[in-house]
């Protein structure tokens, strides 16, 4: 190991890793399909070349999502959709172009709201504190 060049190095941890790490996880470690990582940890995936350099953050209520806006035309031409985990931008820059933004946390159905200001559209998403689960009963066959 100590006479090993850093490619060499390189090429045995990847070695490694796959015989270690399942096919199908190692696609999960070599993203690089062109998405990029916003503020907050929360993961931009755009069909564009062009992210939209979002920023996600959240308080003790509410999770943001902070995009700068080029052009006011994209006001009228975006549309926005957000399921419990994550915040949806389609329509811009190019009318093809989708954005899916992953949340920091669980937000509620409704309650969601959008504001430009300052060439900066926040969207405000409720949290919610409502964690359903279920016990599994375990039986024996």
């Amino acid at each position: 190991m100590k006479n090993m060049q850093q490619s060499d190095v390189q090429s045995f941890i990847e070695k490694v890793f796959s015989q270690v790490i399942p096919d199908n996880m190692q696609g999960m470690m070599n993203q690089n399909d062109g998405s990029s990582q916003v503020n907050g940890g929360s993961q931009v995936n755009a069909r564009s070349e062009l992210p939209l350099h979002a920023e996600v953050f959240e308080t003790h209520l509410y999770v943001f999502v902070r995009i700068p806006i080029e052009d006011e035309s994209w006001l009228k031409k975006m549309k926005l959709y957000h399921t419990s985990n994550q915040s949806i931008i389609e329509g811009i820059p190019e009318e093809s172009d989708r954005h899916v933004i992953t949340l920091p946390a669980l937000v509620k159905k409704k309650g969601a709201s959008a504001q430009y200001k300052e060439s900066t559209l926040e969207i405000r998403l409720q949290k919610s504190f409502n964690t359903q689960y279920s016990e599994i009963d375990v039986s024996e066959i």
